[in-house]
Parts: C-alpha cells; structure tokens; sequence
C-alpha cells in the first residue's frame, strides 16, 4: 500500500479548463515513488495533468503539490527536479545529439562542462553513442525518441516523466524502449511516470497505475491489486436456424450478466462472478441455437481498464 511519504506528487479537486473544454473535473490522487503508469483514452486528461505538474498550465481549481512544491509559485525548482520526455519531437534543428542533450542539462541548470560531460553518459545509456555527433533532424524516428529519452535524463531527475515513449516506433524499437525505461525504473534512483494508451508498455515496466476518464480517475492502485478484478471469459461460435436467433442469444446472456461482443468469428463472452460455462450452454437452449464451439478466454487488464472507463469490451 502506498503511504503519504511515498509520493512524490499530490493532487487535490484539480481543474483545468480550456476555453469551453473541461479538461481536467476534480482529480484527487498522487503519484507514488517507483514506476506508475498513466492510462487514459486520448482526450482523457493525461496530457493536461503532466502540464500542470510541469508548471506549463495553471489550473483554474483545486491544488498540485511536487515534492512538497507548488508548482504555480516554484515552477522552475519543480522542473529541476523533474525529466521530461513529450510525445510530439522537442530536438533544436541542426544541432547534434550531444549538443542537444548537452543544451537541455544547462537549461535544468548543470555547468556547461557537467552537462557536456553528462550528454556523453546519457547518450551512452540510451545506445546513442556512436551517432552522437550526427545532427538529430537525420535520425529514424526510434533514434529520436532515445535522444529525446537522453535529454530528459541529462541532469539526473528525480522523477521522469514519459509522454507515450514508443509513439511511432516498430515492435522492435518499441521492445528497446520499453527495456531502456524497465531499466531505468529498476534502478531505483529515479522514479517514472508512463504516460500512455497502451496498456501492455505500462503492463511491462510499471507497479501501479492511474486511469483516467474524460478528466477524472476512473480507477487506480498497483496492477497486481486490479489483476484479480479480471473475470472469466469464453470464445463461443453458435449455429442457428433463424438469421435473428443469435441476436436474442446475445440479449438473452446481457440479461443475465454476461458482457459479450462480436467477433470476426462468434462472440466473447465474460461471465458474472460465480457462474460457469453451463449459463452459455442453458442460454443457447432457451434460445433454439447450439454452441458449435467453446474456449476459455481469460480477460486481459485492458478489458479490466476498459470497464473502468465505461467502455466494456473484451480484446
């Protein structure tokens, strides 16, 4: 369980509100030392929260507090102590990785020398090493997300915030990245925020998660915890005698409990606690239809996170 002197962050009835947009509708929460991921659709509030933190959005209600810090009156001692990746690309045209990285540690105030020094290490870290002389503006975009993963490490944060990391990235750039930001978390010196959609990354390098929904927590604790709310599901084909029998076979299982959705071939089906697949079986013959085919299917934690923002759906 985490305590109150394990986070590093803490949020209370926080609002943010673009213009007509409510970005952000009473969030009430904290991130934890460690690793913690950020789960959310787009438009979830991920984005605004990691803002506010930064110091870049003042919220309209409530409060934020960073390491102790309000970041609305100490913005840039909260952004010393912070690494912060962004999603979209943050690297300064013409210059070379280690010119860069190297620029980004003064500007978290590191001597030139020092984050000279430390753009070296970091490009290292990173795999960089022998492409760190070359202009940025010519890497692959996986090369691009390790530099922007280097500056953000440059002068050795406390926390690190990582704004959907693999975004663009093939499996096997992806793979790296998640490995690199694994390692990192398991070190223990710097703790890391995963902001992402992608519930297998968080699933990899994090313990805890946050989920959040049109502006609000929809659900949050560590992921062995949410683990166990996953239910049993079960991949069903039927025959029917009738073009509407599988229709009324599906209403009929709504009705009873059961979360189903179509696909390509039959449904998925995750049954109410303490039922088994004989509910699929006494269904199927109340409705004149037979089951052709049964497989169980245990739940994913994204269909856990799915139902937690009212998106029930089994993958």
């Amino acid at each position: 369980m985490t305590t109150v002197a394990d986070e590093l962050v803490k949020f209370q009835d926080l609002g943010v509100r673009y213009g007509a947009l409510q970005a952000l509708h009473g969030l009430t929460g904290g991130l934890a030392r460690g690793a913690t991921g950020l789960l959310g659709p787009n438009g979830a509030g991920k984005t605004s929260l990691l803002k506010v933190l930064l110091g870049f959005v003042t919220p309209d209600s409530g409060s934020l507090l960073a390491f102790g810090l309000d970041p609305r009156l100490e913005p840039l001692e909260v952004r010393r102590r912070i690494g912060y990746m962004p999603e979209g690309d943050c690297h300064l045209p013409g210059l070379s990785a280690t010119s860069y990285v190297a620029f980004a540690g003064e500007l978290s105030g590191l001597p030139r020398a020092e984050a000279v020094s430390r753009a070296h290490e970091v490009l290292y870290l990173v795999g960089l090493e022998e492409a760190r002389y070359r202009p940025v503006d010519g890497y692959s975009t996986g090369m691009k997300q390790r530099a922007k993963l280097a500056q953000a490490l440059v002068h050795d944060p406390e926390l690190l915030l990582l704004d959907e990391p693999t975004n663009g990235l093939d499996p096997g750039a992806r793979d790296e990245m998640l490995g690199l930001i694994a390692e990192i978390a398991g070190r223990g010196r710097t703790s890391v925020v995963l902001c992402s959609h992608l519930l297998p990354d968080v699933e990899r390098v994090c313990e805890r998660v946050i989920v959040l929904d049109q502006g609000r927590v929809a659900t949050s604790g560590s992921i062995a915890e949410l683990a166990g709310l996953r239910r049993v599901a079960y991949d069903v084909r039927v025959s029917v005698q009738q073009p509407g029998d599988a229709n009324s076979y599906l209403t009929d299982l709504r009705d009873l409990g059961c979360e189903c959705v179509e696909r390509e071939e039959g449904f998925r089906v995750g049954l109410p606690d303490g039922r088994g697949p004989e509910l699929l079986f006494e269904a199927a013959r109340d409705c004149g239809v037979q089951v052709r085919y049964l497989r169980p299917a245990t739940e994913t934690l994204e269909d856990v996170f799915l139902r937690a923002v009212g998106r029930p759906g089994l993958s």
